[in-house]
């Protein structure tokens, strides 16, 4: 699917995406849901992602603590708070260690716990994205903290790109499990 390029495109994506990503974990199987994640003997599957998450709990926190990144990000700096996207002492080189400290930091979330943050998380960046126009979302540095980006970019990668990326891993993993 071609990356949005306009408010409308963005928002259906997002929900389109969510919506598949919720259908896939409500379709797997109660051996899939019980059997770790394990790509250990994919080559392909290089990233450091593929051995940090163990179960659909650790997807679901992820998603939900980068919503809380940019909920963070966008309300702070539209109340005249400057702060980076990410969290000091991360930056775009070590964001890989921001995920394990996520990862750490939820290792005794539930299952239902995760989903039920991540569905209300869900519904509070759509409700944010919603409120800004086309042009304030897609307009290149229209505002100064998103630097030479659109701010839409961040929805993006925040909402259906990162909903590509779960739901590929949760495939990959009931398809590992068959």
């Amino acid at each position: 699917m071609p990356r949005p390029t306009n408010k409308n495109d963005l928002l259906n994506q997002a929900e389109e995406n969510f919506k598949k990503l919720m259908q896939t974990a409500d379709s797997m199987s109660d051996k899939a849901r019980i059997t770790p994640f394990d790509f250990s003997g994919e080559i392909s599957k290089k990233e450091a992602h593929w051995q940090r998450d163990k179960d659909i709990r650790d997807v679901f926190v992820h998603l939900y603590e980068w919503h809380k990144l940019l909920l963070n990000w966008v309300n702070s700096n539209l109340n005249g708070e400057s702060v980076p996207f990410l969290p000091e002492p991360y930056n775009w080189k070590t964001y890989g260690d921001m995920n394990m400290e996520i990862w750490k930091k939820h290792r005794d979330t539930s299952p239902d716990a995760a989903r039920t943050m991540l569905e209300r998380s869900h519904a509070d960046v759509m409700a944010l994205a919603e409120r800004f126009s086309e042009e304030e979302l897609f307009t290149r540095s229209h505002f100064s903290w998103t630097g030479n980006n659109a701010l839409g970019s961040y929805f993006i990668s925040t909402l259906s790109s990162h909903y590509d990326w779960a739901l590929k891993k949760l495939k990959a993993h009931i398809k590992r499990v068959r």
